[in-house]
């Protein structure tokens, strides 16, 4: 229903600017600029990340140790990407995953406030007389031979055509307006107050609709250069296209679920909407400076560098007013947006509901915006996956998470949970283990980053270890029936029944043991060195006891106390259970390998000494 209506309202769209194109030549060239426009900072986004090979995400990371620092990333950035939602939805994407934190990013958000000016002063300096397309034309041949030339000369060659769409739209929207001579905004203005609110309301709309406040100042721009709009009202304009600059920054955080992503979204409305007050308020003084300023410099009489001067000084002002107590600032949404509180386990979540936490807590698409956030995203979640593994597993043995954790495990207790337990690990499969795992592969199909080498190959083995948690799983619930069948049921002493539960309740025992160290592991960053190590001890460990545990089988076997359909299901379990702790370990070790920055050493190395089936 709902992409039903979706298509439904596209179509409309298209049939009613289809005939509005055929009664406005001048409407028509507006909109054919404006959508060169954003294709062209498409393009040119496009072009400067495939370029930077995640240099530029690698050096949000590093630049953010200092207040100084994140500021001058965030306005270094916005001059080259031209889009100040663009780096902020990049830092929502860093902060969700850990890379960076709130202060940090906060830094971020108003340097990439003050470099969003960048872009109207170069529509300002271009001014109302001179012509782009000279210049776009052989850009745009040269940016599609580039193209040509290998990976990076594509890269360059889509950096070119960007450049060249923006200079043609550039003209285009001017001679639209032009054409457009029946139209008069001015004469929609209010008196007072009330005329400045509408055309701050103008700006902050259509800043939401075309999702580009340097697309906003552009047409504002235009419009002032041929007379259809008072300088006052380009002022509303542009306080207005701030405060839009920030919605789409604050849906995408808050659609995201990301408690960090969400308190950078609103610090990001907070911060736009307290400097557009701020300019309202002070509007006459700013007026006066821009007069002032522009008098001295010999362009009075320029409406257009007067619209990027404002623009640039109520911004500075903004920053200015945040920048001593940003700290202070982080604290308080840290306190209006806490951390949600983690479930103690499946068991929690299931009282409360399927709806009560979110799937898939890490992936969102602000993350499939760089190579960087991406990784650890899908790390995470395959972290989270993991723990939910060791859970249903440990249902599927009737030790809920609280016994797990113990660090003695009473084998009256468990046993008793054993005859008393209803949960079926295979709808807990279904309802917990499925879809994350699920949503992990649309997230791996969704993304699109170019990547070296290692990291292709950390994704293929990132996948392949989230397949092996299902299997762990799946072979969990085999082990299950096996379990219940002959260690939960009441049998007669000496009988080969009693010894299948007795060597049933010693193999639970152990993988119970092995899942604790497990999970505490999980818990503890460690190293290379340190995982190889606690592999070998682990792998060691489970040889000798799949060695001792078989000769007592077969012993009880030639002793007449195990049957052979007995010695056959504890054979394959045993299997299973090998197979359990190992892909759990798998998956541990890739995830932190991940966290520490170092490379996954590939399947290769994994399967000569992973614990042995």
């Amino acid at each position: 229903m709902k992409q039903t209506f979706k298509w439904i309202a596209v179509a409309v769209l298209v049939l009613l600017l289809g005939a509005s194109f055929h009664y406005s030549g001048g409407w028509l060239q507006l909109c054919a600029g404006l959508a060169l426009f954003l294709f062209g900072m498409q393009c040119l986004e496009q072009g400067l990340k495939a370029l930077a090979g995640g240099g530029m995400e690698r050096l949000l990371a590093r630049s953010t140790a200092t207040p100084l620092k994140g500021l001058l990333f965030g306005g270094g950035a916005t001059l080259l990407l031209q889009s100040s939602t663009l780096v902020s939805l990049l830092t929502i994407a860093f902060l969700g995953t850990g890379l960076i934190q709130l202060g940090g990013a906060i830094a971020v958000l108003l340097g990439a406030n003050l470099g969003a000016t960048s872009g109207i002063w170069l529509l300002a300096l271009a001014g109302q007389n001179l012509s782009l397309s000279p210049l776009a034309l052989p850009l745009l041949v040269f940016g599609v031979l580039a193209r040509y030339t290998g990976p990076r000369g594509m890269a360059a060659g889509q950096l070119l055509v960007g450049i060249a769409f923006i200079f043609l739209a550039i003209d285009q929207i001017k001679d639209g307006f032009s054409a457009m001579t029946t139209i008069e905004l001015g004469r929609y203005a209010a008196d007072g107050w009330a005329g400045t609110l509408l055309f701050v309301a103008v700006g902050l709309g259509l800043t939401v609709i075309v999702q580009s406040s340097h697309a906003t100042l552009m047409l504002t721009l235009a419009a002032l250069s041929q007379g259809q709009l008072e300088p006052a009202q380009s002022l509303a304009i542009a306080i207005g296209s701030n405060v839009g600059s920030s919605v789409s920054t604050a849906v995408m955080g808050f659609l995201g679920g990301n408690r960090a992503g969400q308190r950078l979204a609103l610090a990001h409305v907070l911060f736009n909407v307290s400097t557009a007050l701020v300019a309202l308020l002070a509007l006459p003084l700013l007026q006066s400076a821009v007069l002032w300023l522009t008098a001295r410099a010999g362009m009075g009489d320029n409406a257009l560098i007067q619209l990027a001067l404002f623009h640039t000084l109520f911004n500075a002002l903004g920053v200015a007013l945040f920048w001593p107590w940003q700290a202070g600032f982080a604290r308080l949404l840290e306190r209006w947006l806490p951390d949600r509180p983690q479930p103690a386990g499946l068991v929690a979540e299931i009282a409360r509901g399927p709806a009560a936490t979110r799937r898939s807590p890490y992936l969102s698409d602000s993350a499939l915006r760089s190579a960087d956030t991406a990784t650890q995203a899908f790390s995470q979640e395959l972290r989270h996956l993991g723990r939910l593994s060791l859970e249903v597993i440990g249902q599927a043995l009737y030790c809920p998470p609280d016994e797990l954790a113990a660090p003695r495990h009473d084998d009256v207790v468990l046993r008793g949970r054993l005859q008393q337990s209803t949960l079926d690990s295979e709808t807990l499969y279904r309802e917990h283990i499925k879809p994350v795992y699920g949503e992990l592969l649309r997230f791996a199909g969704r993304f699109e980053q170019p990547l070296d080498e290692v990291r292709q190959q950390w994704w293929r083995d990132g996948q392949e270890a989230a397949s092996q948690l299902v299997k762990a799983v799946k072979d969990a619930h085999q082990l299950q029936a096996n379990l219940k069948r002959y260690a939960g049921a009441t049998v007669q002493p000496g009988s080969t029944a009693s010894a299948a539960a007795s060597a049933y309740l010693e193999l639970r025992r152990q993988l119970i043991d092995a899942l604790a160290w497990l999970g505490h592991s999980a818990s503890v960053p460690a190293t290379a060195g340190h995982w190889q190590a606690q592999r070998q001890t682990l792998q060691a460990h489970l040889t000798a006891f799949k060695d001792d545990f078989t000769a007592r089988l077969f012993r009880e076997v030639r002793e007449g106390r195990l049957d052979g359909a007995q010695l056959g299901s504890l054979v394959n379990d045993l299997g299973y259970a090998q197979r359990i702790v190992g892909n759990l370990h798998q998956v541990l070790e890739l995830c932190d390998g991940q966290r520490q920055g170092l490379a996954w050493r590939g399947r290769e190395e994994d399967a000569a000494t992973a614990p042995a089936p």
